[in-house]
């Protein structure tokens, strides 16, 4: 059985129906579509995809800085006065 990361759920064929009506019951939140009761998408709003990207792009800042301190040892001082 594979999980579900939606509160709502609708059949494939319910959402060929009328797709723009699904659009607004599910309003802000997250709406699983199901292909023989198995997850085949997720119907998301363009600001909760703006935020999932945007939660993706910290991590990976994160990743980086956290690289990057791990390296501070072998680090080399730069007189930005020079420049």
């Amino acid at each position: 059985m594979d999980a579900i990361y939606a509160d709502f759920s609708i059949s494939m064929s319910e959402f060929k129906k009328n797709p723009a009506q699904v659009l607004r019951t599910a309003g802000e939140k997250p709406m699983a579509v199901l292909n023989h009761n198995r997850p085949a998408f997720y119907m998301v709003t363009p600001k909760l995809f703006e935020a999932l990207v945007e939660e993706l792009a910290d991590r990976d800042l994160v990743t980086i800085a956290r690289q990057r301190l791990a390296l501070k040892d072998t680090a080399v001082e730069a007189d930005i006065e020079q420049f």
